[in-house]
């Protein structure tokens, strides 16, 4: 009976031995030369990651820096931005962007007086008001101080009126004008390094990294995508000098979903 079941144990033996074998053989049939170039391929990735990272960080630096010329209090960013990419065979090359959503200041309401509107001023007033009111007593006179600035900010007459800033009147559009054309930029004349067919897609997902917080009254951080696509025939034209910078951002798609 022994000699039976020692038989059956190394007969499974044999059989697990022989898998093993054959699961690991496709690894190790890969050569030296394609192990280097996986790493490569796997670097570039990684080094366009840094790219749009630090794009998006730009992009949004320079809105703020022109928000920080009309406003002492600018919005600030959520969080840093971060980029993950691969490879999808027969597709191209996918990058996953999370942008830091825009936060506004609470003193906020103070935009208006860079708009010179007394209608909305008085609003903003009333606004800063009731915002005083929810502070804590230490917070109190900080707010009393800037609603009084305001009071004798909209008694002063205002020789040249600045009004329409798409800075200070919308400025996650803009925030999101500034993010979209650094990332197409970057996309662009970045992706030289990784290899793309004539066929294949160079694609970036851009999204908030922030949820909508509906307990956060005017917060408008959502789950909105912004797909971009761009053909690796078109980045080989623009890199052997047959298109333009501006032709090939026109033939970017780009889809919000």
């Amino acid at each position: 009976m022994n000699g039976r079941l020692g038989k059956r144990l190394r007969a499974v033996a044999a059989a697990v031995t022989t898998g093993v074998v054959l699961v690991a053989a496709p690894v190790l049939a890969q050569t030296p030369d394609q192990e280097a170039e996986q790493i490569k391929a796997r670097q570039r990735i990684s080094t366009m990651e840094g790219v749009l990272e630090r794009a998006v960080s730009n992009g949004a630096e320079n809105l703020l820096r022109q928000v920080r010329s009309v406003m002492p209090d600018a919005p600030m960013l959520s969080g840093a931005p971060k980029v993950r990419g691969f490879r999808l065979d027969g597709y191209g090359v996918f990058f996953d962007v999370e942008v830091p959503a825009l936060r506004l200041p609470i003193t906020w309401p103070l935009r208006y007086v860079i708009q010179d509107d007394t209608a909305a001023v008085n609003a903003a007033l009333n606004e800063l008001r009731q915002i005083v009111a929810q502070q804590l007593p230490r917070e109190r006179d900080r707010f009393e101080l800037l609603a009084r600035r305001l009071e004798l900010r909209a008694s002063i007459p205002q020789a040249t009126p600045r009004t329409g800033d798409p800075m200070v009147v919308a400025p996650d559009e803009a925030y999101t004008k500034a993010v979209r054309e650094a990332l197409i930029d970057a996309m662009i004349e970045n992706s030289g390094p990784i290899p793309l067919g004539p066929d294949e897609w160079l694609t970036l997902a851009a999204r908030d990294n922030v949820p909508r917080d509906p307990l956060i009254p005017g917060d408008v951080a959502g789950l909105n995508t912004l797909t971009f696509k761009v053909k690796g025939s078109d980045l080989a034209d623009f890199r052997a000098g047959r298109l333009s910078l501006e032709a090939v951002r026109a033939r970017v798609e780009v889809r919000q979903d």
